[in-house]
């Protein structure tokens, strides 16, 4: 018997996705090993709340960290004691690869001395050890891994995992930092949240993205009026529109961007650069509209429009509206 760890993401007093997705996939793994789900939670009063949440998604126990200097994220409280827990007979680690969690897996990794597997799309725990696939050489080729050591840390790309609930006690129980939370060397003192309220490209599970074939900015409108008909997805851009200023970077995806997996993609005037394939290649389902039917993005897409996104991009909109409304 196993049991596997995971970090359960949190941001504001709030669990984030990724941390029903960190515990989902923790679970997976505990089931094959015959093992627990123990999910570590961190943050100010009140953060125990949410540990029915993770049970629900799971979690066998919740470890909770309840402090102020948990506040904001804590780079090296939390290394030091996910660290000091991963290295205590866990047979894994399990992390989502969000901002946050891209910072603080290599830490642990370096903690427990072991590899990390970043940016994984699938895993599996066979013959005493987890094998991950990851993307490689920008999405070229799909590498397959075999972590023997122990922990194995992997952190999953954001959406290559959905959430699932399989009940368990999710027991809270309260943990002491490894070092003291408010003693520590750099201190986080402000989250940003971009955007306002919009919704986040690494939990959205639709993405409607744009590129240099929408002509200028202002046709962006179009993208974010079909997201808005959609009511549950989030907006994106290629590099290219985000240096030449249409969109801010926080919605680039690519490469050098975000890394994402929604459940549809839908890329609108975006000819289909590696670099950009790179960051999104992996989502369940992508629907490509572009005028050049030899565009790259065709060869990956499972549907693929061709014709002017411009007038394209106001249909699609108006018969999402209509199946919204029951037309």
């Amino acid at each position: 018997m196993s049991n596997v760890l995971a970090f359960a993401e949190a941001r504001s007093g709030q669990l984030r996705r990724a941390a029903l997705e960190a515990v989902t996939a923790a679970r997976r793994i505990a089931d094959a090993t015959g093992g627990e789900v123990h999910a570590v939670l961190a943050g100010p009063s009140g953060i125990a709340a949410h540990a029915a949440k993770l049970g629900a998604h799971g979690a066998d126990r919740v470890l909770v960290l309840e402090h102020d200097g948990f506040t904001h994220y804590n780079p090296e409280a939390l290394a030091a004691t996910l660290g000091a827990r991963a290295a205590s007979g866990y047979a894994a680690v399990i992390l989502t690869a969000s901002a946050l969690g891209k910072d603080l897996a290599p830490r642990i990794a370096a903690k427990c001395k072991v590899p990390l597997a970043s940016d994984v799309t699938s895993f599996a725990w066979a013959n005493g050890a987890v094998t991950v696939t990851h993307p490689g050489y920008t999405g070229k080729i799909v590498q397959t891994l075999t972590l023997r050591a122990t922990p194995a840390i992997v952190s999953l790309r954001p959406g290559a995992v959905l959430p699932a609930e399989q009940a368990k006690a999710g027991a809270a129980e309260a943990i002491t930092s490894a070092i003291d939370p408010a003693a520590v060397r750099v201190v986080v003192t402000e989250t940003v949240a971009g955007g306002g309220a919009k919704l986040d490209l690494g939990e959205a599970p639709v993405i409607i993205s744009g590129g240099r074939g929408l002509k200028e900015a202002a046709n962006f409108s179009l993208v974010e009026a079909l997201a808005s008909a959609f009511g549950n997805a989030a907006v994106g851009a290629t590099r290219a529109v985000t240096d030449d200023g249409w969109r801010p970077h926080s919605d680039q995806i690519g490469q050098t961007g975000r890394l994402v997996s929604p459940d549809l993609y839908v890329a609108c005037g975006i000819s289909g650069a590696i670099q950009h394939l790179a960051g999104m290649r992996t989502s369940k389902t992508i629907v490509a509209i572009n005028k050049d039917k030899e565009a790259p993005i065709f060869k990956i897409a499972d549907y693929g429009v061709v014709g002017d996104v411009l007038e394209i991009l106001p249909v699609f909109t108006k018969a999402v509206q209509d199946v919204k409304a029951g037309g």
